[in-house]
């Protein structure tokens, strides 16, 4: 198939970028039937990233299954965020990990830096533990905080939260490669899309180390809910955006209000940390 043909299929489907995404087809391919079996599917609306079996994120490849969410360039300014805030040897977690792209460049970036990543979803977590792991990460499968080792409690320096936070009537709205080939749990955030933030700022005060930093993305129009959500739990919030991405990300930290709550240890007067609702 001529450079060309691949191209003019691609861009009849609606590709806006045929040209390039014809010379990472070409690429993945490894033969001529391979190529226009990945050309079919890429026309039929399956994401680029599916196809090939990755993609770019913040300087490295992160493999990506099908049915797994596409990490978002936008998403690199919050990862921008984490690392200004991630010194060496910081306890991170990836929660709501999906492929683990944000594990991968905490674990690619800062040095020593110890890192864990869950997500509920089996086929995410398959595709996690092979983007992470490798790097000396650890990835477990189960609900929020719930699969954590207990010893990362008030402990965690970074938290990234990649929270689905579109509400459940635009899911219907998304692009057709999303809502037909990501995981609806990746993407329905509930009735304001804000349902999965507010279990996670319910159980981070707890996970969190003194000062340590929840990292989350939100849509514009839900800021100040966004903001409002943590800062019900003691976080304090900061909002920052950047408008050539589209993105907006909302960076909580832990205050002593917020931590685990002290109470007096049985029949000797001393105080011991208290686990609280983790979400």
């Amino acid at each position: 198939m001529s450079d060309l043909g691949v191209v003019e299929r691609l861009r009849a489907a609606g590709c806006v970028f045929a040209e390039e995404e014809a010379e990472l087809l070409r690429a993945a391919a490894a033969g001529p039937a391979e190529l226009d079996a990945m050309v079919e599917r890429r026309a039929g609306g399956l994401p680029l990233e599916h196809v090939v079996g990755w993609a770019g994120f913040a300087g490295l490849r992160i493999e990506v299954d099908g049915g797994v969410f596409v990490p978002r360039r936008r998403t690199e300014f919050l990862m921008e965020l984490a690392l200004g805030l991630a010194r060496p040897g910081a306890v991170c977690v990836d929660l709501c990990c999906g492929s683990g792209a944000a594990g991968a460049v905490l674990l690619a970036s800062v040095e020593g830096a110890e890192v864990h990543a869950a997500d509920v979803d089996p086929a995410a977590v398959r595709c996690a533990r092979r983007n992470v792991e490798p790097r000396g990460g650890r990835v477990y499968e189960g609900d929020l905080f719930d699969p954590l080792p207990a010893a990362l409690r008030g402990r965690i320096e970074v938290l990234v939260a990649n929270v689905p936070y579109v509400p459940s009537a635009d899911v219907a709205l998304l692009p057709a490669e999303a809502r037909e080939h990501e995981p609806l749990v990746a993407l329905d955030g509930g009735p304001d899309g804000l349902d999965v933030l507010r279990r996670v700022a319910a159980g981070a005060g707890q996970w969190l180390a003194p000062g340590g930093h929840l990292l989350f993305e939100t849509g514009e129009h839900q800021t100040d809910a966004a903001v409002a959500a943590v800062t019900a739990h003691g976080l304090t919030a900061r909002v920052h955006t950047d408008e050539d991405r589209w993105a907006t990300v909302v960076v909580a930290t832990r205050t002593d209000s917020s931590g685990p709550k002290r109470h007096d240890g049985p029949g000797d007067g001393r105080k011991a940390l208290s686990g609280g609702d983790d979400g």
